[in-house]
This record gives C-alpha cells, sequence and structure tokens, in this order.
C-alpha cells in the first residue's frame, strides 16, 4: 500500500515536470521510472475477481438470507433459505459446466444462485428486483461492469411473467432454481397440514429431483421421482406448469431443448 501512494505521488510530480517541459506525460514516466511503473499497471490490472466463495461467506448476504428464511416461513412458505440458496448455486454452476460455457460463467451463475432470493425479506411481490438492488448495494466496487449487470439481471429475471433471456447465466439461473422441487423445502412439521396445501404436498412427494445436460441431442432434462400415494403427478402441473415454461424459454436460449420425465415417463 505505502508503496501505491509513493507511486500516485511519482505520478503526481512526473506530470507536472513533463508538462512543463512540453513532453507526453506517459513517455516521461517510462524514461522517469522505467519498469517499476509498468509494474504497477499491471498489479493494477490484474485485480483478484470476485468469486462464489467470496460472496457465500460475506456477512450482510448471509443475514439477508437468513432473514428471509424466517419471513418465507412466517408466510408458510416452502424453503427459501440458505439450503435452496445452496442447491441452486451449485446446481447453476454444473450446468454451466455441462454445457462447456467458461469457469467465469459458472461463478457468475453460483454468485446469482445464492443471491436470487435474499430479496424476500422484504417482499415476495418485488423480490426478484429487491434482490437485484440489494446485491449491488453490497457489491458495487467488487465487480466490474459487465460482470454486475449480467448477475443483477439475473436476478431480477428469475421470477418475472414477462421472463425474456440475453445472457446464458440468467438462463442457467432459471433452470437450477426451478428445479429444485423436493420434500426437504417443507417448512411444515405437521403431516396433516402438509396435506391441506399443494405446495406443500408436492415437495414433499417429490422424493428426487436431477436435472441433466445431454450435449449430444442437445437437451436439457428435468428428472422427478414422486411418491403418488402422497400427491397424484397432476397436482405438480397445477402449479408448475407456468415454471416448465420458463425453463423451456432458458434452455431455448442456450440452444438446447427442454425435456422433463417423471417416474420413468417421459412428459416433455
Amino acid at each position: 500500500m505505502k508503496k501505491e501512494k509513493n507511486l500516485e505521488c511519482l505520478n503526481l510530480v512526473a506530470t507536472c515536470k513533463a508538462k512543463k517541459a512540453g513532453i507526453v506525460p506517459s513517455l516521461f514516466y517510462w524514461f522517469l521510472f522505467g519498469k517499476e511503473l509498468e509494474l504497477f499497471n499491471i498489479k493494477s490490472k490484474n485485480k483478484r475477481m470476485t468469486t462464489f466463495n467470496d460472496v457465500k461467506n460475506n456477512l450482510q448476504v448471509l443475514n439477508f438470507i437468513n432473514e428471509t428464511e424466517g419471513a418465507m416461513a412466517a408466510l408458510e412458505y416452502t424453503n427459501h433459505g440458505i439450503r435452496h440458496a445452496n442447491i441452486v448455486a451449485e446446481r447453476a454452476k454444473k450446468i454451466i459446466k455441462d454445457l462447456g460455457l467458461s469457469q467465469r460463467e459458472g461463478e457468475l451463475s453460483a454468485i446469482a444462485g445464492f443471491c436470487h432470493d435474499m430479496g424476500n425479506f422484504m417482499t415476495r411481490t418485488y423480490h426478484h428486483y429487491y434482490g437485484a438492488l440489494l446485491f449491488h448495494q453490497i457489491f458495487q466496487d467488487k465487480f466490474a461492469p459487465e460482470e454486475m449487470s449480467v448477475i443483477m439481471q439475473a436476478i431480477a429475471n428469475h421470477d418475472k411473467e414477462e421472463m425474456n433471456f440475453t445472457n446464458a447465466v440468467s438462463a442457467v439461473l432459471v433452470l437450477a432454481d426451478k428445479s429444485d422441487v423436493d420434500k426437504s423445502r417443507v417448512t411444515e412439521t405437521n403431516i396433516e397440514k402438509v396435506k391441506l396445501d399443494i405446495h406443500d404436498r408436492v415437495n414433499y412427494a417429490t422424493r428426487e429431483s436431477k436435472i441433466k445436460v445431454d450435449k449430444v441431442k442437445k437437451r436439457i432434462t428435468l428428472t422427478l421421482k414422486i411418491d403418488t400415494n402422497f400427491c397424484p403427478i397432476i397436482e405438480y402441473f397445477e402449479i408448475f406448469t407456468e415454471r416448465m415454461v420458463f425453463c423451456r424459454k432458458a434452455a431455448q436460449l442456450l440452444g438446447y431443448d427442454f425435456g422433463l420425465i417423471i417416474n420413468k415417463f417421459r412428459l416433455l
């Protein structure tokens, strides 16, 4: 830090002297300070990028997600807390890898996946917009502008009717989020109350949920195993048809078809 401040002072002095002498400042820097300034500039350009681990360990993010978990429990919703955040993040990162996209896109997908629901503690209706704004507030100086835009758009886009995709991160987040249907998402412990709510019934009845990328057939398939003794398959479609449409649109952006298999029967 001390060295960098010294170089900044030298830069200022050099600029003044160069202007007095009628010399282009950048050339004067080179002759005056040589390699030292060159190394300083390279160091500045190679600033470490913010990673998924940085974000998932950020205390403010964790607090927002924990607050969201409490707020959603009060509304008697399924889990939207740390459990869901971790699963969506890891699933998004894996989808990116299976698609053969870049490691950095995998990091951005995981970051967006981990933070996508954290706005719920403020409002359920507009949680996607608030989540994007909260992310910017926390990390505005930690990402390049283009990366910040991608993450914010992915968070803001993941749960709205006019859903449109312009990048892979946004599309992959929807696939990872909407495919998380599982018994462990049910927060209600009274089985009789679980039976009264269709969202709880469908999640509780789902024993397995996997999403697979087939690069040869160009198909992304969600495979579910549902206990039909607890919940008929038709109830899945009653609440998740719109989400499956979103998944199909997301897959299309990536150049893939979307498929759905329930209890070994291909339905899409």
